[in-house]
């Protein structure tokens, strides 16, 4: 918004020449940065003061830890305040003709709202003395599906640059450009991306077990696509590192930097002991715009590198659960639960129980994040 509006008076007067700073994306990125993390902070207290009056408190997942049952009593459902700290920012400092823009907001906004609705079904489940089941899970899916579907017949059908609309690169190589397109085989990018967009939301759920966890994982994946998304935008950069040159991509830089900031403004509420939870209405919200903008960047494969530990989180889930299953059938109930594979999954909760404290396993994880992205980022150079 403020690009179009600021830039057309350049030439109007001298004075006038320092708008040329919002023709910059670097510029606008910084200040979208620093406008999300003001707009969090500044919403922050007031929503959990509200969500604590509403009394929309946390419910404690089924086989969480003892330690946690005092969390019952902290707000949920403050992914809004991330929610809102991004999607306005980035209206603000966005170009808005931009399309890359318009499909991470819609995704994000879209997820946001499935979590919004699990959340709120949950609570009013727990009120009226019910399982707290939530939405189920099948019709969750189901619109993590919906939306998947249709930006993968979108991006395929009205590519938003030069390549093929179904495609996607590998990391490590240069110029090379996975396209199914043999055999009339176009059609699998539209699971393709519904499969990456939903692994992505629920990967940042599953992780979303501690305070702040999530949250500053995320912010570091944030801050790594920004700089994709940069060097991918400038034909000069994508030139010199030998990647693929998305026209307009660049302007992702600005939303990966504004849910930068949102997220650190958020993660002055939610660091331990966190004073709110971001629910399934942030989780949801961050892990679609995370897969959005793997998506968008032709980068899928990379998100597996910048989310190393979303990624470590999954997997322990699925091999706790096939192995319970398989050892439950074979050998029986008992025997099951006395030989998991973890002390208790999501991975997270396995060094919790290992004697390591909220905080160490949250940091920890946050130093693997970091390390994770340092990975990531050498693909820029080792091709």
């Amino acid at each position: 918004m403020l690009y179009h509006f600021l830039t057309q008076y350049v030439n109007s007067c001298r004075a006038c020449g320092v708008f040329n700073l919002f023709t910059y994306i670097s510029f606008r990125s910084v200040g979208a940065a620093l406008t999300g993390f003001v707009v969090a902070i500044l919403i922050g207290k007031p929503v959990i003061v509200r969500l604590r009056a509403m009394k929309v408190r946390q419910v404690i997942r089924q086989g969480t830890p003892d330690t946690h049952q005092g969390k019952g009593n902290t707000p949920t459902m403050g992914g809004v305040i991330v929610i809102i700290a991004a999607v306005v920012p980035t209206l603000l400092w966005a170009r808005l003709d931009n399309r890359y823009v318009w499909i991470a907001l819609l995704v994000t906004v879209w997820m946001g709202a499935i979590g919004f609705l699990d959340d709120y079904l949950k609570l009013k489940q727990k009120r009226e003395g019910q399982a707290n089941v939530g939405l189920v899970e099948r019709y969750k899916l189901a619109g993590q599906i919906v939306i998947g579907v249709a930006l993968g017949i979108w991006l395929w059908k009205a590519p938003l640059s030069t390549l093929p609309g179904a495609s996607t690169t590998l990391p490590f190589y240069k110029y090379v450009l996975l396209v199914p397109m043999a055999a009339g085989l176009a059609w699998l990018y539209v699971p393709w991306v519904a499969f990456v967009l939903t692994g992505a939301s629920n990967a940042v759920n599953l992780t979303d077990g501690l305070d702040g966890l999530a949250t500053g994982l995320t912010a570091i994946a944030a801050a790594t696509f920004a700089i994709f998304a940069y060097i991918i935008g400038r034909i000069d950069t994508s030139e010199y590192l030998r990647i693929f040159y998305l026209r307009g991509a660049g302007e992702l830089t600005v939303f990966c930097s504004t849910l930068f900031g949102a997220l650190i403004g958020f993660l002055w509420y939610n660091t331990h002991p966190a004073e709110v939870f971001m629910g399934d209405t942030g989780s949801l919200a961050l892990g679609g715009a995370l897969g959005a903008i793997a998506i968008l960047l032709k980068s899928e494969f990379l998100l597996l590198l910048i989310g190393g530990v979303f990624v470590a989180e999954t997997f322990s889930v699925i091999v706790q659960r096939t192995v319970f299953k398989h050892r439950r059938r074979k050998y029986g109930l008992e025997y099951a639960k006395s030989h998991r594979v973890f002390r208790r999954a999501p991975l997270h909760h396995h060094f919790e129980l290992s004697g390591w404290t909220e905080t160490q396993v949250v940091v920890r994880f946050w130093i693997l994040g970091i390390f994770c992205a340092f990975v990531a980022l050498t693909t820029l150079k080792i091709r």
